[in-house]
C-alpha cells in the first residue's frame, strides 16, 4: 500500500476518534459507560460485516480459525478500552484524561520495542518528542507548569489502564495472520457484543432520548467505531504500532479544531501546539529507504 494512503488512514482515524470525545459529551449524560459501549458496537456490527464481505470477500472459516487472537482483541480493543474510557470520564476532567492519553504513543513505542523488537530511528524519536510537546501546549494552553500541579484521581488511573489496554491491542493486532483487517475488526466486534450481552441483560438497556444524544450515538457508532478501527488496523499492519501510535497525538489537536467549529474558543497557544504536533507527526512519518525495503518484504506477514 502506498505511503500517502497509510498517512491518510491514520489522520482520518484520529479525526474520527477526536469526534468521539466531542460528541460523546452529548451521550454520557444519558447512558452508562456499559450501555454506550454496547450500543456503539451494535451499530458498528451492522456495518462492518457487509463492508468486509464486499471489499475483502474473506474466507470466514479461515477468519474464525484465529478465534483465540480475535477474542483477545475483542476484550482489549472493543470492550476494555472503550468501557475504561467512558468510565474514566465520570471521575476526571477532560484535560486530565487527555494529558494521560498523550503518553500513549510513548508507551506503544516502548512496548513495541520490548515485545516486537521494533527500532525507532532518531528522526522518528525527535518527531515523538516534538509531537508530545505540542500536545502539552494544547492541553495546558501554554502553561506547561500546570503539569506538575495536576491532581490525579481514580479517573486518571483508569485512563492509564485504558491506554495500556490499547497498546496491547495495537501490538496483538499486528501479529494476527491470514485475516484481512476489516474482517478481523468485524469478528472482534461480534465477540465483544456477545461478551457484553449478559451484562446488558442483567443491568438493563436504554436508548438515548434527546436529539443531540441520538446524533452523538450515531456518530460514535459509525465513524470512530467503523472508520477509525478499520483505518487503524490497516495502518498498523503496514507500518507497525510504534510509528502508527505517534499519530494518536493528533486527537488533541482535532478535538480543539472540532470544538472551535462548534463555537468554542481556541487560543493562539493551542494553534501553536497544533503546529508542533503536525511537525512531529511529519517527522515520525519519515522512513529510511532500507526500512521501506524491509517492510515490503515482510508486509504479507504483518497485520
Amino acid at each position: 500500500m502506498k505511503k500517502h494512503y497509510v498517512l491518510t488512514f491514520l489522520i482520518l482515524a484520529n479525526l474520527f476518534w477526536a469526534g468521539n470525545y466531542v460528541f460523546g459529551q452529548y451521550v454520557v449524560t444519558e447512558l452508562s459507560p456499559l450501555q454506550m459501549t454496547f450500543l456503539r458496537w451494535l451499530i458498528a456490527f451492522c456495518l462492518l460485516f457487509p463492508i468486509a464481505h464486499v471489499i475483502e470477500r474473506p474466507n470466514w472459516r479461515m477468519v474464525w480459525k484465529q478465534w483465540k487472537i480475535l477474542i483477545v482483541m475483542a476484550l482489549l480493543g472493543i470492550v476494555g478500552y472503550n468501557f475504561l474510557l467512558y468510565e474514566a470520564l465520570r471521575f476526571t476532567t477532560a484535560m486530565n484524561a487527555s494529558l494521560v492519553n498523550s503518553i500513549n504513543p510513548a508507551i506503544i513505542v516502548l512496548f513495541s520495542s520490548l515485545l516486537l523488537k521494533e527500532r525507532i530511528s532518531l528522526i522518528n524519536g525527535i518527531g515523538l518528542m516534538v509531537s508530545l510537546f505540542g500536545v502539552l501546549l494544547v492541553l495546558t494552553n501554554g502553561h506547561l507548569e500546570q503539569i506538575f500541579h495536576l491532581h490525579f484521581n481514580r479517573g486518571d488511573l483508569l485512563m492509564l489502564v485504558a491506554i495500556l489496554v490499547w497498546t496491547f491491542y495495537s501490538i496483538i493486532g499486528r501479529t494476527i495472520k491470514e485475516v484481512p483487517p476489516i474482517s478481523a475488526t468485524a469478528a472482534s466486534v461480534l465477540i465483544g457484543l456477545l461478551f457484553l450481552l449478559p451484562f446488558i441483560s442483567s443491568s438493563g438497556f436504554q436508548f438515548p432520548e434527546s436529539k443531540k444524544a441520538i446524533l452523538g450515538m450515531l456518530y460514535i457508532g459509525i465513524f470512530p467505531s467503523v472508520g477509525s478501527f478499520v483505518f487503524w488496523n490497516v495502518a498498523v499492519r503496514q507500518i507497525g504500532p510504534s510509528r502508527a501510535g505517534i499519530f494518536l497525538n493528533l486527537i488533541a489537536v482535532f478535538t480543539a479544531i472540532l470544538s472551535l467549529l462548534l463555537g468554542k474558543n481556541i487560543t493562539f497557544v493551542q494553534i501553536l501546539g497544533g503546529i508542533f504536533v503536525f511537525i512531529g507527526v511529519y517527522l515520525t512519518s519519515q522512513i529510511k529507504k532500507a526500512e521501506t525495503t524491509v517492510h515490503s518484504e515482510v508486509k504479507a506477514a504483518n497485520h
